[in-house]
């Protein structure tokens, strides 16, 4: 039988694996394809969205799953070792994956003529969804780096109050809720830009980190 620390050792490195493909994907949806749909030409977009678009939906959407797959794994050997950083990124990394397979792919299907529905509205749909993805992104990322360091403990002039349900964390996840609660009810507001959604994503992780560490 495989030992623990293999399994630990092969989870982290599939997790970071496919968060590479995962999070790689979404960015160029962002970044790059997304800006070039806007200023294509008619007769380029059906060709791009048959054979690029669909082909990279599929690396998209399975690599949130086994990053997901993956980090439950990571999540149920630490047990006990959970802190505050592990939560709040398990949080954000599960509403960005439910985003991809429950708003994300079934309304991109419908964009691509893959299935009838309201173009437009699911267009909409899935770009919110994806906005929000990249918001969570860098916060997201930020407490899977964090993690290592959740015992409370306090460090020159930081004291990272990082273990129990402190009243920081309560409202860093109340707020990464609500923000997802946009996602499914909101609207795009300042993420409609590339710009837009980078610097909200920074200002995020600041306010997180400054939620769970000093409150």
């Amino acid at each position: 039988m495989m030992s623990n620390v293999w399994v630990d050792i092969l989870a982290r490195w599939g997790h970071g694996l496919f968060g590479i493909t995962w999070i790689g994907m979404l960015y160029y949806f962002n970044f790059v394809q997304g800006e070039y749909f806007k200023e294509a030409s008619k007769e380029a977009l059906p060709d791009v969205k048959a054979k690029l678009a669909t082909r990279a939906l599929w690396w998209f959407r399975w690599g949130a799953m086994m990053t997901f797959i993956t980090g439950v794994v990571l999540l149920g050997g630490l047990a006990a070792a959970v802190n505050a950083w592990i939560l709040l990124g398990a949080l954000m990394g599960t509403f960005m994956f439910l985003n991809v397979w429950l708003i994300i792919w079934p309304n991109q299907k419908v964009v691509l003529g893959l299935k009838s529905g309201d173009v437009a509205s699911s267009a909409g749909k899935a770009g919110l969804a994806s906005r929000t993805n990249v918001l969570f992104s860098a916060p997201m990322l930020f407490c899977m780096f964090a993690s290592k360091h959740g015992a409370a403990v306090s460090t020159g002039m930081i004291p990272l109050k990082t273990s129990g349900l402190t009243t920081g964390l309560i409202a860093a996840l109340a707020l990464t809720v609500i923000l997802e609660l946009n996602a499914l009810f909101g609207k795009m507001g300042p993420m409609a830009s590339v710009k837009g959604v980078i610097h909200l994503s920074l200002a995020l992780t600041a306010a997180l980190v400054a939620m769970v560490v000093y409150l």
